[in-house]
């Protein structure tokens, strides 16, 4: 089964109406264009992830520096 419930019928109709739409000659150019959408899509979703990742280790390692901080202060 494909993603959103399609199956090969329905996906048989949704190219076959494409091409009529496009034409023969556009479509390669259309799926070409498609997936490098879609391959920048992924990337910015990974780098906006990862971004996301190193902001809460930065906000893990913050929370405990003032624990330390308060503890060096009280052994003084």
């Amino acid at each position: 089964m494909l993603p959103f419930g399609l199956g090969l019928p329905e996906l048989l109709v949704i190219l076959f109406i494409a091409l009529i739409i496009f034409g023969p000659k556009k479509l390669p150019e259309l799926g070409k264009n498609l997936g490098k959408g879609l391959k920048s899509f992924k990337k910015g979703i990974d780098e906006a992830s990862e971004e996301f990742k190193e902001e809460m280790k930065g906000e893990e390692a913050g929370a405990e520096k003032p624990e330390t901080e308060a503890k060096t202060k009280e052994a003084e």
